[in-house]
């Protein structure tokens, strides 16, 4: 067998089935090959099997694929069917979710009012590098983006806070105060 390649492995099953037919072929009635083991009729049986096999795994893979399509067929269908029974729902309820969720269907969950968010806590301030500076750190606060600084004038009062400046992270160095004056953050 050294000097035959079939190469059977790398061959696709209907390529299999025509090289065994194609062998078979070439070797009926071949007077240098008269008596061959196994012999012709068994090779012949064994193409057959492998080719009625893969016809019914076509068949089969058809079936799969026609019933996929009738499946989301059916499911487009009913999601089609739910939407207009809730359009009709909201239609007769309006903005009655005791009247909806008896229709078995839920209600949105309404948005709740924005909070305040908290006040930055830790805070701590220390002389800047120039005159004039000083840095500001705090604890972070879960999920702020930004922070919003502000400064008042010794003694504050709630109209006397200046805007500052914008933080992305819990420090922020402000600049341009003036020297030696009290100032409240």
């Amino acid at each position: 067998m050294a000097r035959i390649r079939l190469n059977l492995r790398n061959l696709t099953i209907t390529e299999k089935i025509a090289r065994g037919r194609q062998i078979v072929t070439a070797m009926t009635n071949n007077a240098s090959f008269t008596n061959p083991q196994p012999p012709l009729a068994d090779v012949t049986t064994a193409v057959d099997d492998l080719e009625k096999s893969f016809a019914s795994v076509q068949a089969a893979k058809s079936e799969v694929t026609t019933r996929v399509v009738t499946q989301d067929n059916a499911d487009t269908k009913l999601v089609q069917a739910l939407t207009q029974l809730a359009g009709y729902v909201e239609s007769v309820a309006g903005k009655n979710d005791a009247l909806i969720t008896s229709a078995g269907m839920e209600t949105k969950s309404s948005r709740s009012a924005p909070t305040a968010p908290i006040t930055p806590q830790g805070l701590s301030a220390t002389a800047g590098e120039h005159d004039g500076e000083i840095y500001l750190s705090w604890k972070p606060v879960s999920n702020a983006r930004s922070y919003a600084i502000e400064f008042s004038l010794d003694p504050a009062t709630p109209s006397s806070w200046t805007h500052a400046g914008i933080a992305t992270s819990s420090s922020k160095v402000i600049s341009g105060l003036t020297t030696g004056k009290r100032y409240w953050f």
